[in-house]
């Protein structure tokens, strides 16, 4: 019988614990910008391919609950995302926001007239499943790529 309470607390504690890490707060604009440096740092010291590959990975500085890297090129292809590494290859033209307007033009319109800054647009957030507002910080890393981290708003 004690075997059987020892084995129903440790379940017990196990989801416990697994519900309080499901239920860590979202990131914040503060931590994407600060992904965004941590990335643009890294692509310059460890160079295009091997930051593009870590970025796609998910690699744990680059991606934190909802918060990932993606990079998109100048002709708008995506070219790293470690939220959905299924889309690296495609058109970031092809990802619409929630009002149906292309992701990657946005952001090279946005770039075109400042390298470094963010816009805002409803998407789909992966972790609630829920259209929320998001704001994607950017920065040109190269004359032909910029990268973002994204930031959603439940607002």
């Amino acid at each position: 019988m004690r075997k059987r309470t020892a084995i129903l607390f440790a379940v017990l504690v196990a989801l416990s614990l697994n519900a309080g890490l499901s239920a860590a707060p979202r990131g914040t604009p503060a931590e994407a910008k600060a992904m965004l440096q941590k990335a643009v740092g890294h692509y310059k010291s460890a160079g295009r391919q091997q930051a593009l590959a870590d970025f796609t990975a998910g690699k744990p500085l680059f991606r934190d609950r909802e918060l990932y890297v993606v990079c998109v090129d100048s002709s708008h292809q995506i070219v790293a995302d470690g939220g959905f590494p299924s889309v690296v290859g495609t058109s970031a033209d092809a990802l619409k926001d929630a009002d149906g307007k292309p992701i990657g033009k946005a952001l090279w319109d946005a770039a075109s007239k400042q390298p470094e800054g963010s816009i805002r647009y409803p998407m789909l957030n992966p972790v609630t499943n829920k259209p929320e507002h998001k704001t994607t910080f950017y920065q040109k890393v190269a004359g032909d790529l910029l990268c973002g981290v994204g930031a959603y708003s439940a607002e």
